[in-house]
């Protein structure tokens, strides 16, 4: 049996370990039915929603889709309404409060489907959390647990963001505000545009760079034939000097 297919049982092993029925786990996910989750048994948890299932059952989400790897991924937290940041066993016992000053944000990538494979698609990297000051998120009212982080890859959005800058990324602002940075992952490919609403539910995809990177529209049948999916806000972004300047008169 293949890997991707086994999702499902894992998914069904942990909420019967848990004792929550997919009626409880949909009304968990503001799911209006609960037939949704049922499917996941024989389907698998989608792609799309994997980071967030895994943060409710407090597991590796690569675990959960794959199963390699650890299983148990204590190094999430999970963060109330009010800001306060807790012990990721969320449906497994008491919660132990915890204030940072600072918080962790997993990494996303862009990664080949399988080894070798030209198709791409975009994952978590457990291996490479970043840290922001928790007054950032605080001041753009952004949910830490929606707040992600990326590398800027190619010059596209130069001189706005260079290439290799590490960005942080809000999952809680999806909807399009035009003129503002987006990540979208398009069909597999981590991208990081200017983002345009236009008539018909069409998008305008616009590069900082326009000189080398022209506009790029697509329709609505388009981007759902792309599978051109907005991931975030673009709510900071950093750029480390390639090298030091050279000192004058040496």
């Amino acid at each position: 049996m293949k890997k991707n297919k086994t999702c499902g049982l894992r998914f069904k092993m942990l909420l019967k370990t848990a004792g929550i029925s997919t009626t409880d786990f949909a009304h968990l996910l503001n799911y209006d039915k609960a037939q949704t989750v049922h499917n996941w048994y024989t389907r698998g948890v989608p792609d799309h929603c994997l980071e967030e299932v895994a943060r409710k059952l407090s597991v590796n989400s690569e675990w959960l889709k794959t199963g390699d790897g650890p299983k148990d991924a204590r190094h999430l937290r999970l963060v109330s309404d009010s800001g306060d940041t807790f012990d990721a066993q969320a449906l497994r016992g008491v919660y132990t409060v915890v204030e940072p000053t600072e918080v962790d944000l997993p990494f996303f990538k862009e990664a080949p489907v399988a080894p070798g494979s030209h198709k791409t698609h975009v994952i978590v990297d457990n291996h490479q959390p970043m840290r922001l000051p928790r007054s950032y998120l605080d001041a753009l009212d952004i949910n830490y647990a929606d707040a992600i982080c990326a590398h800027m890859i190619g010059n596209s959005m130069a001189e706005k963001i260079g290439d290799g800058s590490t960005i942080a990324i809000d999952r809680g602002l999806t909807q399009i505000v035009d003129g503002e940075i987006y990540a979208i992952e398009h069909d597999g490919m981590l991208r990081i545009k200017y983002l345009h609403r236009l008539p018909g539910n069409g998008l305008r995809l616009r590069s900082h760079n326009s000189a080398e990177y022209p506009d790029e529209i697509f329709r609505a049948a388009q981007i759902e034939e792309q599978n051109i999916r907005v991931l975030g806000w673009v709510f900071w972004s950093a750029t480390l000097n390639k090298r030091r300047p050279p000192l004058p008169f040496l």
